[in-house]
């Protein structure tokens, strides 16, 4: 009965305190690849951890593949069922998001890809740019694996120079290549797998700020940091569709002060990062991955 308990404090622990931690922390915007690796390490092994406390729990009652011992007139075991059908929902609710994020987004972004093709003007600066014939200072992304656009509009091209706009192109061409968008997918989903009461919004904006911290080091490398931090300055405050991923969309103060300061040289820091992603995984994957190979290895001798 402890490997449960266990890890069902391990799971309230990585869905808790945790990020809670890790939002109030300032270093993980120091090495935002290494960060984003450790966040989606936290919530897979939460993850892990819930389903592995249900298995966990139906092997300390109901018994081994091989090994029955469930008794259905006894409360302790109508108890751990009732425990293992809530485990089910739960994974049959994050399948359900899953899904529902995966099509839902993809049809959003698919409209508006038509709709920018209508309605902007194809410029050959670089591959898929659209202008729209629009005041607003715009300028995002759509990402796809194939036919992505990255959209500006006349508005922000009257505000930046042209080592600026290289800036902002070079930005957004990052989350393309880096399909960025499929990372904020992931922590969307499980964002809406869980109820208003029991999830956090932590995990998915410390996410959405950490891919742009990605995007901006890429352009950074391209362009230095200066064109970037006045094109965000000169975007701040614009309006960023649902469907795409905008330069200026979020934490523009910390980027900009961010991209002030020298690019930060933390490769021990990133590695500790890195290491303890592996860790918070091996404890939970272990113990959901154990009693199916076993129950395999059973089968099969």
């Amino acid at each position: 009965m402890i490997a449960p308990l266990v890890l069902a404090a391990l799971a309230l622990v990585l869905t808790g305190p945790v990020p809670a931690f890790m939002a109030r922390a300032g270093w993980p915007y120091r090495i935002p690849r290494a960060a984003v690796v450790l966040w989606q390490a936290i919530a897979l092994a939460a993850v892990l951890a819930a389903f592995g406390a249900g298995i966990a729990l139906s092997y300390s009652t109901a018994g081994e593949p091989g090994e029955p011992r469930f008794d259905p007139s006894s409360p302790r075991d109508l108890a751990a069922a009732l425990v293992l059908a809530l485990t089910a929902l739960v994974g049959i609710r994050l399948l359900w998001a899953v899904g529902r994020v995966a099509v839902g987004t993809r049809a959003r972004r698919k409209r508006h890809r038509d709709l920018v093709d209508v309605l902007a003007t194809p410029d050959g600066l670089i591959p898929g740019l659209r202008v729209l014939a629009e005041e607003t200072p715009l300028a995002y992304c759509l990402p796809a694996l194939r036919g992505a656009r990255v959209v500006v509009s006349v508005g922000a091209l009257d505000r930046l120079d042209d080592g600026e706009l290289r800036a902002v192109l070079a930005h957004e061409q990052a989350h393309l290549r880096a399909r960025h968008d499929l990372v904020l997918e992931a922590f969307t989903a499980l964002h809406m797998a869980f109820p208003r009461f029991v999830r956090s919004d932590v995990a998915l904006d410390q996410a959405r700020t950490l891919v742009e911290l990605l995007a901006d080091d890429d352009a950074r490398r391209r362009n230095g940091p200066l064109p970037l931090a006045r094109a965000l300055v000169a975007l701040a405050g614009s309006p960023a569709p649902e469907a795409g991923l905008a330069a200026a969309k979020s934490s523009t103060v910390l980027r900009v002060q961010r991209l002030a300061d020298p690019a930060p040289n933390a490769t021990l820091l990133s590695t500790a990062a890195y290491t303890a992603a592996v860790l918070l995984l091996v404890v939970p994957t272990f113990t959901v991955a154990a009693p199916i190979v076993k129950a395999v290895i059973h089968a099969v001798s």
